[in-house]
């Protein structure tokens, strides 16, 4: 897990099963440092878990305890993945043949027939029609693209739609507003990299919701992460 600048914000945890020299550019609520330098510098008002060794600061975490804390995180994380599957939950529609963009949907399951989700055209709203438990599913075989170049999109939650209850399951890579910008919602689970902004940008990225990825890094650029309550 990499962070780049001095904006990203984690209102939250964050964890990988993997070393904690894995994990740079993060300081977190117990005083442990992360391989931060003076131009990537990354708060998480939350615990980092991961395996030995130790990080530097104050030197808490990357110990049996916290890589427990991170397996069970991944198991969980795989657990979600597969209920999320076309297998487990099948008929989903693809409203828009893969561009989300401009839409307005309705609770329900929602996959991309030819295997990717671009929302780029312009924002996505979700709408609950009044039903605070509203959930909507997303389910992807390959990417998931939020964004165009120059162009930031968001989604847009109304009528009780809420992030915890909005998930995206991607099947190789998640790549959200490259070019900074934009609000992402949901809990977004890919089996490749996740990765928010690129490099350079100061437009902070938000995301109301998780990130996870199964097989490989979450790479933040100046992004604020705000992880829903239960």
């Amino acid at each position: 897990m990499t962070n780049q600048g001095t904006l990203t914000v984690i209102n939250g945890d964050i964890g990988t099963t993997g070393a904690s020299t894995l994990v740079t550019g993060f300081h977190d609520s117990v005083g442990d440092i992360y391989t931060e330098t003076p131009l990537n510098v990354g708060t998480v008002n939350g615990r980092i878990y991961t395996a030995a060794p130790p990080p530097g600061g104050a030197g808490v975490g990357g110990n049996a305890a916290t890589f427990a804390i991170a397996t069970q995180a991944l198991s969980d994380a795989n657990t979600a993945f597969n209920n999320l599957s076309p297998a487990s939950l099948p008929g989903g529609s693809d409203p828009g043949a893969g561009q989300l963009g401009g839409l307005t949907l309705a609770p329900g399951v929602y996959q991309a027939a030819g295997g990717s989700f671009q929302i780029t055209g312009s924002d996505l709203t979700l709408d609950a029609g009044g039903d605070a438990n509203a959930v909507f599913v997303f389910q992807t075989a390959s990417t998931l693209t939020v964004g165009a170049p120059g162009a930031p999109r968001s989604v847009i939650l109304i009528n009780g739609a809420q992030a915890k209850n909005v998930f995206w399951r991607v099947g190789s890579a998640a790549t959200i507003n490259a070019a900074g910008g934009g609000t992402m919602v949901g809990t977004i689970i890919s089996s490749a990299a996740t990765t928010f902004s690129t490099a350079g940008n100061v437009t902070i990225v938000t995301l109301e919701g998780r990130a996870l990825a199964l097989n490989a890094s979450v790479t933040m650029v100046n992004t604020v992460i705000n992880v829903p309550a239960p």
